[in-house]
């Protein structure tokens, strides 16, 4: 829901919204709520994803398989924020459509989709992805410049993070998490070639039983232009 939000956001600026050809959603994991808008403003989104699990998960919801999370009221909800009057089935058919393939991607290498060679996207998405598959600041540093490959000069990165978050709890288990800081952010993207259009830190209300679940603080949005190739 958050990155819906952040479309329709973009989408309403002075920047006169985030489109183009092609996006690339590095990291989607098993959800595509993250997709829902993006399909109304790209001609096509490839997904890419480091497990098998995921990439298999995320085509299964696409197409609403028996079993997969019910995303009805999300879809509803966005469809009621766009404001444009298409039902679920509608943006079910409409994503669908506009989701081309799923590619295995993995983050700490530097071609990220080797073998396979991706022309450079319009817009690239990460939710999340980097602080979970990063073990240290030098390393996120390190993968941002990796994805960075795959973007054009002139297109856009979104970012959606999670600040000052050290573990989170997923099926019974504990997994670790980096912890990122506003000040730290800023610096990895604009020393990647970027130049920060936007950027908004939300604040998280305290709730301990879901703080006892992911230990997050705040979530960091940020709508960035790549100016240039960083060697």
């Amino acid at each position: 829901m958050c990155c819906a939000l952040y479309y329709l956001k973009c989408q309403c600026s002075p920047l006169d919204g985030v489109k183009g050809n092609v996006l690339l959603d590095i990291g989607h994991g098993p959800t595509i709520y993250q997709d829902l808008s993006a399909c109304e403003v790209f001609k096509e989104i490839i997904g890419a994803d480091y497990t098998d699990r995921n990439r298999e998960y995320y085509e299964k919801s696409l197409r609403n398989e028996p079993g997969t999370f019910d995303w009805t009221d999300v879809i509803k909800t966005v469809c009621e924020m766009e404001g444009k009057g298409k039902t679920v089935e509608e943006k079910r058919e409409k994503l669908r459509n506009t989701v081309t393939k799923t590619i295995k991607c993995d983050i700490t290498r530097s071609k990220p989709t080797e073998p396979l060679v991706l022309p450079q996207v319009d817009c690239m998405m990460t939710i999340g992805c980097l602080e979970s598959g990063c073990k240290d600041l030098d390393t996120y540093r390190y993968a941002r410049r990796n994805i960075s490959t795959l973007l054009k000069i002139g297109g856009h990165l979104i970012i959606i993070a999670i600040l000052n978050c050290t573990s989170y709890q997923l099926g019974g288990e504990r997994f670790s998490s980096l912890s990122l800081s506003e000040e730290f952010m800023k610096d990895a993207i604009t020393k990647t070639g970027y130049t920060i259009l936007d950027l908004e830190v939300i604040p998280r209300e305290y709730n301990k039983e879901q703080y006892d679940l992911c230990n997050y603080d705040s979530i960091l949005f940020v709508l960035a232009r790549k100016d240039k190739d960083i060697e």
